[in-house]
């Protein structure tokens, strides 16, 4: 069983900046997802269990990264140019599989999840 903790939400005027952590694996790949108030829980961004390769939902494109540090067991969303539609609840994930179709976007993929962190956008 792998247990994730988010950490790092919390209210931030748009335009400004959060860093979200998890404490995971470094045997998994991980993922970040979030569900925004009333709606699906949707994909943010994926890392490799090594670190090199990453994928991005193109609503965050360009503002957010995700990163890790396996030395530390650690999986980082770091969130700049936040925006009142970025309000969500975050929940890091971590997927087992070797293979994917979607590019690890679909939340069915993922194992494990964290219990979620909420990050709220002020306009």
């Amino acid at each position: 069983q792998v247990q994730l903790v988010e950490s790092g939400g919390g209210l931030v005027q748009a335009g400004g900046s959060l860093r979200l952590s998890c404490a995971a694996s470094r045997n998994y790949r991980m993922g970040w997802f979030r569900r925004p108030p009333e709606k699906e829980r949707e994909f943010v961004a994926t890392i490799s269990s090594n670190g090199g390769n990453t994928n991005y939902a193109d609503s965050v494109k360009g503002r957010f990264t995700i990163s890790r540090d396996n030395a530390k067991n650690t999986v980082y969303l770091q969130m700049n140019s936040l925006k009142p539609e970025d309000t969500a609840v975050y929940y890091c994930a971590a997927s087992s599989r070797r293979y994917s179709n979607t590019g690890y976007t679909s939340l069915i993929e993922y194992d494990y999840w964290g219990q979620g962190t909420q990050v709220t956008v002020s306009s």
